[in-house]
């Protein structure tokens, strides 16, 4: 097993503070200093508002939608008018800001394209309106959509507000005058505003929280979230949540129970890792649970095979599995899912020291199984793998899906428009791929050739983590594989394509952080898991 050897730094003479710094830290981190409150949802019956700031709707080559008629005629047909002079068309996710529109102070106009209305249209408009909001001053904004289909439109309207919404502004001081815009009401004039608001409040507020929870994560930096910081805010957050067991593995027991792949990627930091699991009964005792599995490297220099220096800022999103796959959970144990659901965050900073792993180390995992270094940077695989065999080995998980920005290949080969997703369980991609167009979060199916083991043979251990072909995703997703047991139905998200966006271009994910999977997530136990049982 690799010597455990934490650097300590003895504070200097004369210096009145104790602790070490990362100590400091958490408690910093356990503050959580709030950010800037954001709008409040709320529901109303559809009515055209008399003046005031307001959002409405805009057919593709139709503009005499119900509602965009309406307020046109309050306006003595100037709202029509000022599309046409800014030869706005209503293309699904654009919009046309108008200020001084009649008696309207602000209308947005939000193009909804040519297609039927679904859950994920209301989304996006839903979005759209909130991204506007974060950025207004008004202290009520009012979204119209008089329609009744689809049915629960008001709450995915709900749903994609809370969404596009997101800002974080904990450590942005505000204005001198003290005016922080994004504050205020948001009302949803539907059509049937308290069954909208039932399911609002049932079924999908409690995911956009675990949204925002994780993309509070991934966002903070390193200094303030690292394994011991990420476990404190995961205890916050499911204080008073009922169903929930969360057991934490600290250095100690992992080198009782042989986890020497996590370990070995934490050794060189002061920041001692941790492996998180957070248990969600929500069905009965004897029900196998569903697993998800996270990589969680909360700062990511690449160790002894450090990174270059450019973005590596960047690396703090490397925790975005284990802070998704945490969220979940937590979505689903605050909606009460009919489901056992098991969080695991392998959690480690991956720093080079003194006491860090190096490339050609043996590695016997917690599994017995050994492996050779080839990168340090190749780090995530290395704490799946123990996170992986423990919750096998302990919870007997009917489905073990883990989630992890793994490889920078799985951009080159999808971009960002996709998520790699890797199985050898045609019924298990199947159900996730249908889950990812139902939500949203889109993935793509790639192979796992057999020749990827080729690829991995080792001179000195049972296999090597890295190297071989240029297929560098489908081989981490290969290695990872090895430590699925005989009979788990097993899926590798590879996300680090989608973890952090660079624009808005997406309605529901703002610039930043993203918390991909977790929508994609809960829709699959919607709708493969609850339904089926």
């Amino acid at each position: 097993m690799p010597d455990f050897t934490p650097i300590r730094h003895p504070a200097p003479r004369r210096q009145p503070m104790r602790l070490p710094l990362y100590l400091l830290g958490l408690a910093f981190a356990a503050l959580a200093v709030p950010a800037w409150a954001q709008r409040s949802v709320e529901f109303a019956a559809y009515a055209l508002p008399a003046d005031g700031t307001v959002a409405v709707t805009m057919r593709q080559g139709e503009p005499q939608d119900p509602a965009f008629a309406e307020l046109d005629r309050a306006t003595g047909g100037a709202l029509a008018r000022a599309a046409a002079s800014a030869a706005f068309e209503g293309k699904r996710g654009t919009t046309l800001n108008l200020h001084g529109i009649g008696p309207y102070a602000h209308v947005l106009v939000i193009g909804r394209g040519d297609e039927a209305p679904s859950p994920r249209l209301l989304e996006d408009i839903g979005a759209l309106a909130g991204s506007a909001g974060a950025s207004s001053k008004a202290a009520r904004i009012e979204l119209l959509w008089p329609e009744a289909a689809p049915a629960g439109g008001g709450a995915h309207l709900a749903f994609g507000a809370a969404l596009g919404e997101y800002r974080f502004n904990t450590y942005k001081a505000a204005k001198a005058d003290g005016d922080k815009p994004g504050q205020g009401r948001l009302v949803l004039r539907v059509a049937a505003p308290d069954a909208a608001r039932a399911a609002w409040t049932r079924d999908w507020q409690p995911v956009a929280e675990s949204v925002r929870f994780a993309r509070d994560l991934v966002t903070e930096p390193a200094n303030i979230i690292y394994p011991e910081s990420f476990v404190a805010r995961t205890r916050t957050a499911f204080a008073g949540v009922k169903n929930v067991e969360i057991e934490v593995v600290d250095v100690p027991a992992m080198q009782r129970l042989g986890m020497n792949s996590l370990l070995a990627v934490g050794q060189g930091s002061v920041r001692p890792p941790r492996l998180l699991v957070v248990r969600y009964r929500g069905a009965g005792a004897g029900e196998a649970p569903v697993a998800f599995v996270g990589k969680g490297i909360t700062f990511d220099s690449g160790g002894i095979s450090i990174k270059p220096g450019e973005n590596m800022w960047r690396m703090k999103y490397d925790m975005s599995g284990a802070a998704a796959v945490t969220a979940t959970v937590l979505g689903l144990a605050k909606r009460e899912a009919k489901v056992n659901a098991i969080a695991v965050a392998a959690l480690a900073e991956n720093m080079p020291s003194g006491s860090a792993g190096r490339p050609g180390d043996v590695i016997r995992t917690m599994s017995g199984k050994t492996y050779e270094v080839m990168s340090t940077d190749a780090e995530g695989r290395m704490v799946l793998v123990d996170a992986m065999w423990f919750v096998q080995t302990r919870d007997k998980p009917r489905v073990l899906i883990d989630v992890a920005t793994l490889t920078g290949s799985v951009r080159t080969a999808l971009g960002d428009e996709y998520a790699g997703l890797f199985t050898r369980d045609d019924a298990l991609a199947d159900a996730l791929l249908a889950a990812g167009r139902a939500s949203g979060e889109e993935l793509w199916r790639l192979p796992l050739h057999p020749s990827y083991a080729k690829d991995l043979e080792s001179p000195i251990a049972e296999l090597r983590h890295s190297g071989g072909s240029g297929a560098g995703a489908g081989v981490g997703a290969h290695f990872i594989g090895e430590w699925v047991q005989p009979g788990v139905a097993w899926a590798h998200l590879d996300i680090a394509s989608m973890a952090w966006r660079d624009d808005g271009s997406v309605p529901t994910m703002p610039a930043g952080a993203s918390a991909f999977s977790i929508r994609l997530l809960d829709r699959y136990v919607r709708d493969a898991v609850e339904k089926a049982d």
